[in-house]
């Protein structure tokens, strides 16, 4: 009871600090949202409509049938027509388009032969629209290879049915996210980051702000313990933390249509383990650090190792082992997992029982550990 008395204490001087500053209380419930809103709009790992430049030497039907079909996918838009390949070239190089499409001359000829080609040429600089390209072009040049040669057999009268001619019709089926949106998959690894960016940096400032302020030594006289003083100076950081949650998770839903496919009560209990594994991060950072600006300094390292390594937009399983296990230093990494299963896959706890059982200890080690680290730090 004496103990719930000094952490109630303790968080009554946190709210009260809290509420008092207007300005930043409307940035860290503000902040969260307009991130969420720039990068639902501006991350897009799925590009189409991408600048194309063509130089058709041949100009017969077969070619134009050919840029047709490239432009009827979506991925490609003819922005200009060029003479030779090396035009095609000096437009890529000045920015004026990504992919290039050169057809040799007599092109209907060579389908008839069977023997076609066509060059696609792709500025590998811009990573993102470089593999929508590619991926695109080879996809539609086959499916158009495809279609001519199963149309020439039917016309030549080779065989009854054109379908036969396919020795394999796969079918395939995307499952959570039927139609690819890149959004869907951006929403729920959002909501984890910003979570962590903002449960980690205000608290970061904690106990290292005491410190400066001189206000440290007041608390030595106390008897509050290291465990009541971080527990009642995480409670209001707790409360933000979550209201931001619920925004982001309303703006995802209801404005970005991400659907919610799980248990929202496993989902926000889950939440409130997680910040209180951000928040403990952040206090022991805090406690570590001498001043405001190597506080600040740690946090932007761990935020970007853990954005980086994390999964948030890099499969994990790509990875090497030795970034694998950095990442698995940072909340982010277990809730990722979390919040793309409840989310998007409406999954429950006996599928996500081994990261919720990670982040489970992580709340535990790192509680501890910031408590032991600020008790040293007064001693």
């Amino acid at each position: 009871m004496i103990m719930l008395q000094r952490i109630w204490a303790v968080m009554q001087k946190e709210f009260i600090h809290t509420l008092r500053d207007r300005r930043t209380l409307l940035i860290m419930l503000g902040l969260p949202l307009l991130q969420l809103v720039i990068f639902g709009y501006a991350i897009n790992v799925t590009v189409d409509h991408i600048p194309t430049v063509v130089a058709d030497q041949s100009l017969d039907s077969a070619s134009r049938a050919y840029v047709d079909a490239m432009v009827a996918s979506g991925f490609f838009d003819v922005v200009a027509y060029a003479p030779s390949q090396a035009a095609v070239v000096r437009a890529i190089d000045q920015g004026q388009a990504t992919v290039g499409i050169v057809i040799p001359p007599g092109f209907a000829a060579s389908v008839q032969r069977g023997d076609a080609q066509a060059l696609i040429l792709i500025d590998g600089a811009d990573l993102f629209a470089s593999q929508s390209a590619y991926g695109a072009a080879t996809t539609i040049a086959q499916a158009h290879a495809t279609g001519v040669m199963v149309k020439e057999a039917s016309r030549m009268g080779r065989i009854a049915d054109p379908s036969s001619l396919l020795p394999l019709d796969a079918r395939i089926r995307i499952l959570f996210n039927p139609n690819l949106k890149s959004i869907w998959f951006i929403i729920p690894g959002m909501l984890a980051m910003l979570m962590q960016t903002q449960s980690i940096s205000v608290s970061a400032a904690a106990v290292v702000r005491e410190r400066e302020l001189g206000t440290i030594e007041q608390l030595l006289v106390t008897p509050i313990r290291p465990i009541e003083l971080l527990l009642g100076k995480i409670a209001p950081n707790v409360v933000l933390t979550i209201i931001n949650m619920l925004t982001i998770v309303a703006v995802g839903v209801f404005w970005f249509g991400v659907p919610f496919r799980g248990s929202f009560g496993l989902f926000l209990w889950l939440s409130f383990m997680y910040v209180f594994c951000g928040l403990g991060l952040g206090l022991l950072i805090s406690t570590v650090s001498r001043s405001q600006t190597q506080a600040q300094q740690w946090v932007g390292l761990s935020m970007l190792l853990g954005t980086i390594l994390g999964g948030f937009i890099f499969p994990r399983s790509a990875m090497p082992l030795i970034p694998r296990l950095i990442g698995n230093l940072f909340p982010l990494t277990y809730f990722i997992s979390i919040c793309r299963g409840i989310i998007l896959k409406g999954v429950g706890l006996n599928v996500i029982w081994q990261d919720t059982l990670a982040l489970f200890v992580y709340m535990v080690v790192i509680i501890i550990s910031a408590s032991r680290a600020f008790r040293q730090t007064l001693e």
